[in-house]
């Protein structure tokens, strides 16, 4: 038995309504169950209860145990003093406030059907399933609920990505145009470099890039010193050593440290993807475009955003992707899916967040543009969208990576609407 499914049981009503009686033989009625409350504190807030025929309003709480109560050290914390029913599996022990009076106590075992039980121990049966608890049932859900829930996740995914950037924007002291600096280079870094290029944007005083902007040479300088790819001594070629001069001064003038930055890899990335290709993007991007983030933000068609993203590296890299070393040529331009994946990582949670602290929902517009850009292509993606998933564009695609990751894998069965959906059914 989890605990999980006594909150269901209780807030979905999936008892009997009628002859519930307390372990003190007390007759209950159920008027409100009350509202959900998933942080701490007591499960459900504002209930309103008849017992014994006296109206209660007051807050529920949910054990496995009714001595649960105390081994969770309920009877010592204010929050627990307004509780007016304790529902339990096991009735174990009497529960009482700080003043003796004794706590209702329902135990949900003598109410609950077998059919309920079975049809979760069916939901949960791990031997039956390869991927996901619920994939032998997915195909009982009608396609109103998995989209409307789909569309719930992907905001969910915006909120959960908004505590990151809400952090960037508490310790850069508001300024919107650090967050964006942060954010392109953690994102420009995918999940090889990802820290470490963050560790350099963290580090970096954006005053400083601001008088680089139209430099671009001095801003990679920057870019790469600080990553530690200019600590060759021996010099590579004639670029790596301007650089590399470059780098001496800036670092002198304004005081710059690499100290607490993670140094990047290249080990099992492909080319495209090294370092020094992506730190001269993205010194060329803010060199094109100075009010980088005023265009981000304000740009309403999806072909606008994949204007602004249309660079290139340096034109040294054209036939080089390390120091000294030539390659055959070819202009390092940012690809269609490597911008997609920037789009959606960084300009729309971005702008949900931006827009939110101007008093302003830009949902509306976030799910115009996500909607036009085609799904991502990683593992999970595929194999949801082979269980019954409809994922068809970024926005599906990163819906149902929310539910992979923060539900599926975390068996939150009972709080994703599939799960709850295929429970619903049964008393």
């Amino acid at each position: 038995m989890r605990e999980d499914l006594l909150h269901f049981i209780w807030k979905y009503k999936k008892l009997p309504l009628q002859n519930l009686v307390t372990g003190q033989n007390e007759i209950v009625e159920i008027v409100d169950v009350g509202i959900h409350n998933h942080q701490s504190g007591p499960d459900f807030f504002n209930a309103k209860l008849k017992i014994n025929g006296q109206l209660w309003a007051g807050n529920v709480e949910i054990h496995i145990k009714a001595s649960d109560w105390y081994a969770h050290n309920h009877e010592k914390d204010v929050n627990y003093d307004n509780v007016i029913l304790h529902v339990v599996w096991h009735d174990d022990v009497a529960v009482y406030r700080k003043d003796n009076t004794e706590i209702p106590t329902l135990a949900l075992k003598s109410y609950v059907s077998d059919d309920l039980l079975k049809s979760y121990r069916d939901l949960f049966d791990h031997q039956s399933t390869k991927t996901i608890n619920c994939e032998n049932g997915i195909s009982q859900i009608d396609e109103f609920t998995k989209t409307n829930w789909l569309e719930r996740l992907y905001v969910e995914r915006l909120e959960q990505k908004s505590i990151f950037i809400e952090s960037l924007l508490k310790h850069s002291k508001n300024d919107w145009e650090k967050v964006l600096f942060c954010l392109l280079l953690r994102n420009f870094g995918l999940n090889k470099n990802g820290q470490s290029f963050l560790s350099i944007a963290q580090a970096l005083e954006f005053s400083v890039c601001r008088k680089l902007l139209k430099k671009p040479l001095q801003l990679e300088s920057v870019l790469m010193g600080l990553a530690g790819l200019l600590d060759d001594e021996g010099g590579l070629d004639p670029y790596y050593v301007t650089l590399q001069k470059e780098y001496g001064y800036l670092s002198k003038k304004f005081g710059l440290s690499s100290q607490g930055i993670q140094n990047p890899e290249f080990f099992k990335l492909r080319p495209s993807n090294f370092p020094t290709i992506r730190l001269s993007q993205i010194a060329n991007l803010y060199e094109k475009h100075q009010d980088l983030f005023q265009k981000l933000m304000t740009t309403s068609h999806l072909d606008g955003i994949y204007a602004i993203f249309k660079i290139s590296a340096s034109t040294y890299w054209d036939d080089h992707f390390t120091f000294g070393k030539v390659s055959g040529k070819q202009k390092k331009n940012l690809t269609t899916p490597f911008i997609d994946l920037l789009i959606i990582n960084t300009v729309l949670p971005l702008r949900f967040c931006y827009a939110r602290h101007l008093g302003k929902d830009a949902t509306h517009d976030i799910f115009s543009i996500i909607a036009k850009i085609k799904k991502e292509g990683n593992s999970v993606v595929k194999k949801m969208g082979a269980l019954g998933f409809g994922v068809g564009t970024a926005r599906e695609s990163q819906a149902v990576l929310q539910l992979y990751k923060m539900y599926c894998m975390k068996n939150k069965c009972l709080q994703c609407a599939i799960g709850s959906n295929l429970l619903h059914g049964n008393i």
